[in-house]
């Protein structure tokens, strides 16, 4: 029968969980031009963060 040697913490537990949980880099369209962005982040295509143009963006 299997003994327990040491008590593993909340922590170590919820460490080793996590891993498991994670899903990558989350990204979300943006509400102006439909590309995908980082949520709370200026749109790098269009330079909107929300309904405000933040940056302008020239075309090359």
């Amino acid at each position: 029968m299997a003994v327990q040697q040491n008590k593993m913490s909340k922590q170590k537990i919820r460490q080793r969980k996590g891993a498991n949980r994670y899903q990558g880099i989350q990204t979300s369209p943006c509400p102006s031009c439909g590309a995908a962005r980082l949520t709370h982040r200026v749109c790098p295509k269009c330079g909107h963060y929300g309904d405000r143009q933040v940056i302008s963006i020239t075309a090359e």
